[in-house]
């Protein structure tokens, strides 16, 4: 018998009323007695004294029985003048919870009661709470990433914005004005390209004299290369008419507008969330309407302002139809004509390909010069000129290198654009939409992370007010563990009992 009652009883918590109901220590029935208690403690709680502790007992927690017990203490003391010489009270308060205090004793309910509490706290109310408490954890993890990455990105979007300026060459502060002032510059930097072709001269007579040496070419050589080289970069009026023009009369760029950003013009994507249609302005206005030099007013007796669609019995107009560049009295460059050859597109890419043919030519030339060079060819050139057999393969090398600078700075990507913009001004406009695309989308990252560091600081206030509350279950389900084992135990002459699994 000593031997037994050392022996502790081990009771797994998820299964403790099932126990109690089993060893017929609870009703079976005892949540409908439970039920009736809890409209009394409801009715009871209405009526009661001012005591700290008794406020502290029925703060926000679930009033068990062990709280009756000790509010029937406190109210011993506070009910003492009730009290009559028999060691009963007269007052309601007293009634009303001895009531309820007896209410549990029967069938033990109240043991039942606290067994559901504490499987519930430990099965269900603790992992909820940790469960919430990991969540927000990993909330602030992730959006401390995401933060990092917006910032990163937002970072990349600016250096490709400020390096995709550099291939401009501009500093990006307003990128439509400073991409035409880079084309105001373009003449100047064409100029100097066509003073560099004047250095061509050796390179055009050598390609000449070898072309006809080789083959029985009638054609002109690299004309427009020959003429650039005698006259420089200059119209292509003087190019296409073999004439110096008396008048040059130049397109004009219309200035672009001042760079904005605000909030307006920035695309905001879902980041808003908002639903509403933007309108789109195709930027034009009632104002902007064009006369188109017809009436529509068929009382109108303008002659001049009318259409005389040959019903009028008058001899017919005769339309005059003049070729490409006769439109203009002779000696007057307008439009294309007043460009130069190097900006005019068509005279520009007939430059390059004679570039082109030139290096490659050189290029050939070196090569067959090499060391390696077959004994047939260096007999064929045994009776070519003078100017083919006294070059010397360094000397190509050089020639070389001047065509393939000349070559380079046409054809950069710097000079690319900027021929884009000399040809169209609307490409200025889209430039500059899509340099200012990388710094409104930036902007939009700077935002997403600002939104998600709130929503970083919103899951960490979470967290701190959930922690207390899983310390204060914690403290209550140990308490509530240590009343019903000792509960239990006294039933069982003190043999020592464990509720397993309690981990909150």
């Amino acid at each position: 018998m000593e031997n037994i009652q050392n022996i502790p009883i081990d009771i797994q918590t998820s299964k403790l009323v099932d126990w109690l109901v089993d060893r017929r220590h609870c009703n079976l029935k005892w949540q409908s007695s439970v039920m009736e208690i809890r409209k009394k403690i409801n009715t009871a709680i209405q009526d009661m004294p001012e005591n700290e502790e008794i406020k502290h007992l029925l703060a926000g927690s679930y009033i068990h029985y062990f709280h009756c017990v000790r509010i029937v203490e406190i109210l011993k003391g506070t009910e003492a003048s009730s009290k009559n010489i028999f060691g009963r009270y007269s007052s309601q308060r007293m009634k009303d919870w001895q009531e309820i205090l007896s209410l549990y004793e029967k069938d033990n309910a109240y043991l039942a009661e606290v067994a559901s509490l504490l499987s519930r706290s430990v099965s269900y109310e603790g992992p909820a709470l940790r469960k919430q408490v990991a969540k927000a954890q990993q909330q602030q993890q992730d959006l401390t990433r995401r933060e990092v990455e917006c910032q990163s990105s937002s970072a990349d979007l600016r250096e490709r914005y400020y390096a995709a300026c550099k291939q401009y060459g501009i500093t990006g502060e307003n990128v439509a004005r400073e991409l035409q002032a880079l084309v105001k510059d373009l003449p100047t930097v064409l100029e100097e390209t066509g003073r560099e072709a004047s250095r061509l001269e050796e390179h055009i007579q050598l390609y000449t004299v070898f072309t006809n040496f080789v083959s029985d070419w009638s054609e002109p050589v690299l004309p427009l290369l020959t003429f650039a080289q005698k006259k420089g970069n200059t119209t292509f009026y003087e190019w296409r008419t073999g004439h110096a023009p008396v008048v040059v009369d130049k397109p004009v760029m219309d200035e672009a507008p001042a760079d904005t950003v605000t909030e307006e013009t920035i695309d905001w994507g879902d980041f808003g969330g908002g639903t509403e249609t933007q309108e789109v302005n195709f930027g034009i206005t009632a104002e902007d309407g064009v006369d188109w030099g017809i009436s529509l007013d068929s009382d109108s007796k303008d002659d001049e302002g009318g259409i005389d669609w040959g019903e009028s019995g008058e001899a017919p107009i005769e339309i005059e139809v003049l070729d490409g560049g006769t439109d203009c009295p002779e000696g007057v460059a307008r439009g294309e004509d007043a460009l130069t050859i190097l900006e005019n597109p068509q005279s520009r890419n007939q430059f390059i390909d004679e570039l082109m043919e030139l290096e490659t030519f050189l290029a050939q030339r070196l090569s067959e010069m090499g060391e390696n060079a077959d004994v047939v060819a260096m007999s064929q050139f045994q009776l070519a000129p003078t100017i083919i057999q006294g070059q010397t393969r360094d000397h190509i090398q050089d020639l070389q290198a001047v065509v393939s600078d000349l070559l380079r700075r046409l054809t950069s990507l710097r000079m690319q654009h900027l021929f884009m913009i000399l040809a169209s001004p609307r490409y200025v406009e889209r430039v500059s939409e899509t340099l200012r695309q990388k710094l409104k989308q930036a902007d939009i990252l700077v935002l997403k992370r600002a939104t998600m560091a709130d929503n970083r600081q919103k899951a960490l206030e979470e967290q701190a007010k959930l922690e207390p509350r899983i310390d204060l279950l914690a403290k209550t389900t140990r308490e509530l563990q240590k009343l019903i084992e000792a509960d239990i135990s006294k039933r069982y002459n003190n043999r020592p009992v464990n509720l397993m699994g309690v981990n909150v």
